[in-house]
């Protein structure tokens, strides 16, 4: 999980400046964890709490966290389901009914967009087979994305750092999302570069990560090639940066020693506390 943070962080600043060369600095003065962090914390901090897993329990701690860390930088619906709820209802779908009252005080806006997924990175942690990161990834995603599209972004981000965790090659993990989710992963990052653009759903943002994680050779390189794509640089760093940690096991020193300067103290005791409970 905090290879997704560090991720993010290093992708913050190329989000609206997009770079498509691997060749950049990694970090800046204005490097900074966005609203991709902030909800993976607030994702962990429920995991870690809540045994059962509630819808009501997971909107609190995004709702903590959120306005703790208000200007992040959360896309349009989502900022409205954070802060202003009350203008949300029938946002994209009118079919929401009393039954969403098992949601808490929200209810979900059906999206499909990279939201769900760059959020999941805990759930991969938390989970102890591939039908729990399954189930963790649609219930971290369906209190705000339950678009089908929304679920399968986190679901996948789930399943592939539970199957990078338990010692899966890369063969194995794309056969799997390939078989799963249904994702297109024929596309290296050289192919997918020069036409890549912004591109905020699942559908656009999913194969493009795991591009940028199949053709790396560690950590750092992940997260560079991520970067190299353009389009929603933090979060495709994000989601590549949490599954290559999984993968590779370990993060550079002195990249961690870089991002520590740069992630809250109060996130650190939930990244320290996830990983250890593996």
């Amino acid at each position: 999980m905090l290879g997704a943070i560090i991720g993010d962080t290093i992708g913050s600043i190329y989000e609206f400046c997009n770079i498509k060369t691997t060749e950049f600095p990694l970090f800046s003065e204005s490097s900074e964890p966005t609203d991709d962090s902030v909800m993976s914390i607030a994702v962990a901090e429920w995991l870690l709490t809540d045994p059962e897993r509630t819808q009501q329990k997971l909107e609190d701690s995004m709702v903590k966290w959120g306005h703790k860390y208000p200007r992040a930088g959360y896309g349009g619906a989502f900022a409205s389901w954070l802060f202003s709820p009350q203008f949300l209802y029938g946002y994209r779908d009118d079919t929401n009914t009393d039954e969403d009252s098992k949601y808490g005080t929200r209810h979900p806006y059906n999206s499909w967009g990279n939201g769900s997924a760059m959020r999941a990175s805990a759930c991969g942690w938390a989970a102890h087979s591939i039908e729990e990161a399954l189930d963790l990834g649609k219930r971290s995603a369906e209190i705000t994305h339950n678009h089908p599209e929304g679920i399968k972004g986190a679901q996948c981000v789930a399943a592939a750092i539970f199957l990078a965790r338990m010692g899966a090659s890369k063969e194995e993990i794309r056969a799997y999302i390939v078989d799963t989710f249904g994702y297109d992963l024929s596309r290296d990052c050289d192919d997918i570069r020069p036409g890549y653009y912004f591109d905020v759903s699942c559908q656009g943002t999913m194969p493009a990560a795991l591009a940028a994680f199949f053709d790396s050779y560690d950590y750092e390189s992940a997260v560079r090639l991520a970067v190299s794509l353009g389009g929603d640089s933090d979060t495709i760093a994000c989601i590549t940066g949490g599954i290559a940690e999984a993968f590779y096991g370990e993060i550079p020193k002195t990249i961690v020693i870089e991002a520590r300067q740069r992630i809250p103290d109060e996130f650190w005791p939930i990244i320290d506390e996830i990983r250890g409970a593996v």
